[in-house]
C-alpha cells in the first residue's frame, strides 16, 4: 500500500479506537459511583469486621467529581482494550506472513487474559490482607487516651487501589514479554535460566518500586513475578528457534 493509505487505514483504526474508548467512559461515567463503590469493598468489608461504619472523605469541593472522571477512565480503559487490541491487530495484520499471524494470535488473547488474573489477584487475595493490616495500626481508648483513626480520602485510595491494580495487571504480561523476544531469537531459555538470580532479585526491587513501603503488598507481587519468570522459561523453551547442537554446546560450555 502507499504511505497515504497507510496513514488513511491508520487514521480509521484510530477514530474506532477512540470512538470505543468515548462509549465506555460514558458509560462507566453513569455508573461511576458504582464502580467506586466496587473499588472501594474491600476496605469497607475490612471496616465492618472490626465493628466501624465504612466511610471515606473528600476535602476540596472538586476532589470527588474528578475521582469519578478517573474512575471512568480507569473502567474505560478495562472495558475498550479488547477493541484498542483488535483494531491495532487489523492494521499490523496485513503485513504479517501466515506463520507470523499464527505466532502472535494467541499474544493478543492472552494479553488481557494475563492482565485481568493480576488485577483480580490484587483485588481479591492482597487488598484484603493489606487494608487489614494498614487499619490494624488504628487505636481506640478512654476518654483519656489518644486515638489513631482512619480518615481515608476519595481520591487517595483510588490512587492507591489504580496503582496496585495496574501493577499487578503489567507484571503478569511477564510471560508475554519474555516469550515474544525467545520467539524473535533475542533470548532463550538457556539464558533465562542463567540470569535466574538476578531476576529474583529484580522482582523484590520491582515490587519495592510499584507497591506501598510494606512487606504484605511487595511480597504478593514478587512471588507471582518469580513465578511467572519460571512460567516464562518454560514457554520460552517450546517457541525458540531451533539451533545446532554444536552452538548449544558452546554456549553451554
Amino acid at each position: 500500500m502507499p504511505l497515504l493509505d497507510h496513514l488513511i487505514e491508520l487514521r480509521r483504526r484510530l477514530l474506532w479506537s477512540l470512538v470505543t474508548f468515548g462509549v465506555a467512559f460514558a458509560v462507566c461515567y453513569h455508573y461511576a459511583a458504582d464502580i467506586y463503590l466496587f473499588l472501594a469493598r474491600p476496605l469497607g468489608d475490612i471496616m465492618r469486621q472490626k465493628g466501624e461504619q465504612p466511610h471515606l472523605i473528600y476535602t476540596a469541593l472538586y476532589e470527588a467529581f474528578f475521582t469519578y472522571i478517573r474512575v471512568a477512565a480507569f473502567g474505560a480503559a478495562f472495558i475498550s482494550f479488547p477493541m484498542i487490541a483488535i483494531q491495532a491487530w487489523m492494521f499490523i495484520a496485513p503485513g504479517l506472513y501466515r506463520s507470523e499471524k499464527k505466532v502472535f494470535a494467541p499474544f493478543l488473547v492472552a494479553t488481557p487474559v494475563l492482565f485481568l488474573l493480576g488485577a483480580s489477584l490484587a483485588y481479591y487475595f492482597v487488598f484484603p490482607m493489606a487494608w487489614k493490616f494498614f487499619l490494624s495500626f488504628q487505636t481506640t481508648g478512654g476518654a483519656d487516651s489518644l486515638q489513631i483513626e482512619l480518615q481515608a480520602k476519595v481520591s487517595e485510595y483510588l490512587n492507591l487501589v489504580m496503582k496496585l491494580i495496574m501493577a499487578f495487571g503489567i507484571a503478569f504480561e511477564l510471560p508475554v514479554v519474555l516469550t515474544l523476544l525467545a520467539v524473535a531469537g533475542i533470548v532463550n531459555a538457556a539464558q533465562l535460566k542463567k540470569f535466574r538470580r538476578y531476576a529474583i532479585v529484580g522482582a523484590f526491587v520491582a515490587a519495592a518500586i510499584l507497591t506501598p513501603p510494606d512487606v504484605i503488598t511487595q511480597t504478593a507481587l514478587a512471588v507471582p513475578l518469580i513465578i511467572l519468570y519460571e512460567i516464562s522459561i518454560i514457554s520460552a523453551r517450546f517457541v525458540e528457534p531451533k539451533r545446532p547442537i554444536e552452538t548449544e554446546e558452546k554456549e553451554a560450555n
